[in-house]
């Protein structure tokens, strides 16, 4: 019996090939959010620490006021590209998903392929041994040859 090509399997192995691009861009994504929410904390840390001397002179207090205002604000920048950063990486987090869920289908299908030949030949093996076993193999069917119909 001849087996049928799982005739999807080009597109199958594309999938294959967006699922790993896929997996390659949410590690990528996952590694650029960690690397974001270091940096804020970073910057968040260092506006912590930062102090003010008790007594300065006016101009150097404006100073020091003006430096802090500006750390504040890219810890504050900082904070807010961690967090977009991380809802880029849950966003290709999703398309990696999607794209595994896709894969998914189409592979079941090849194995609903595999098992239906499985079954028809299963079904032809049998019919081939009940044939053996009845005598119904190589037996004359037509009438001219049958000894009794004269």
């Amino acid at each position: 019996m001849k087996k049928a090509a799982f005739r999807l399997q080009p597109v199958l192995e594309l999938r294959r090939t967006q699922e790993r691009a896929a997996a390659v861009a949410s590690a990528r994504a996952a590694a650029a959010a960690s690397d974001a929410a270091r940096r804020a904390s970073d910057h968040e840390t260092a506006l912590a620490s930062a102090s003010l001397p008790r007594s300065l002179p006016a101009g150097d207090f404006l100073a020091a006021m003006t430096v802090l205002r500006f750390a504040a604000s890219d810890a504050s920048d900082a904070r807010a590209a961690a967090v977009a950063a991380a809802e880029q990486a849950e966003a290709v987090r999703a398309q990696w998903t999607a794209a595994a869920q896709r894969t998914k289908a189409l592979e079941r299908l090849r194995e609903r392929h595999r098992e239906a030949q499985q079954h028809a030949e299963a079904a032809a093996e049998e019919r081939a041994a009940d044939d053996l076993v009845t005598g119904r193999a190589g037996r004359a069917t037509t009438e001219e040859e049958l000894p009794w119909t004269d």
